[in-house]
């Protein structure tokens, strides 16, 4: 009579693994987590950005092109898109140097009041702007305690954009400042430059890209700026209008149009102006990397 011999113990690679559906269940997740995240940042900037891009494009060129460009070109628009430009330009350019030397001073230096001064370069993000315009109507208006008024000139325009702008230049620069080494700048010290010829030889080249980028951004920022400038400015067509004001005015008088017109011509600049800074920051960082 044959012998039944028992069935050899299975291996323990054989034997299936208890765990292999929890295993695939939690990759799945993990594979679904990027396209949920994608898929709410999508969401989000559609929402925000894209759609009323999209409705703005539609309003200002219901009319056709020829009602578009006859109303981004007349002659109010162009006179306060020119004072606009020229007034983000200064502001900008002045912020560029006031908010580099201000990012060394909060890096480099240690003084009384330094977290202090810290926090108040971010004020202008907190605080409405319109609050800026009244303070610097009433420090700078016609009953200034300083007696000086530069209520509806260029000059009271471009300060009151300063303010708003000026943390855009810092907060571009004081990163950087607090990753660079002084190894470099010793060096140079050692070797007989003076401060200021290893500012401008060793550190501002490290410091142009992220200088570029803030001043950009602090540009755009000014383009559309209405809150600080509404009072100051006097809002005056063909003297002391901005383009943020004339947009402002042409939709209280109903024309939706036209105050669309202009403010697309704002966003393409912006729009310009961010791509053309963030482009030469990153050949400036790609040139010293």
């Amino acid at each position: 009579m044959p012998v039944k011999t028992p069935n050899p113990p299975a291996l323990a690679s054989d034997r299936p693994s208890p765990t292999w559906r929890p295993i695939r269940r939690v990759r799945a997740l993990g594979d679904a987590r990027p396209q949920l995240a994608k898929g709410v940042a999508v969401s989000y900037v559609s929402i925000l950005i894209l759609i009323p891009m999209a409705a703005l494009l539609d309003q200002a060129f219901k009319g056709g092109l020829g009602v578009f460009w006859s109303a981004a070109t007349s002659t109010e628009a162009i006179d306060a898109l020119k004072l606009t430009v020229v007034c983000a330009l200064f502001a900008a350019l002045f912020n560029a140097v006031a908010g580099t030397a201000t990012a060394y001073v909060l890096v480099r230096d240690h003084f009384p009041g330094k977290g202090i001064l810290n926090t108040i370069i971010d004020l202008p993000f907190a605080l409405p702007t319109v609050v800026a315009g009244v303070t610097f109507y009433t420090l700078y208006g016609p009953h200034s305690p300083f007696h000086v008024n530069i209520t509806g000139t260029w000059v009271g325009i471009t300060v009151a954009i300063m303010f708003v702008t000026l943390p855009f230049s810092v907060r571009a620069v004081q990163p950087v400042l607090e990753t660079l080494t002084i190894d470099a700048e010793d060096a140079a010290a050692t070797l007989g430059a003076s401060p200021l010829h290893v500012f401008r030889t060793v550190t501002l080249p490290a410091l142009l890209p992220s200088l570029l980028t803030g001043t950009g951004l602090a540009f755009a920022r000014a383009l559309g700026e209405y809150g600080s400038v509404v009072f100051i400015s006097n809002n005056l067509p063909y003297h002391s209008q901005v383009s943020s004001s004339y947009i402002y005015s042409l939709v209280s008088s109903g024309q939706n149009a036209s105050a669309s017109a202009v403010a697309i011509v704002l966003l393409v600049l912006a729009l310009a102006v961010l791509i053309a800074s963030n482009v030469m920051a990153r050949q400036l960082a790609a040139r010293r990397g």
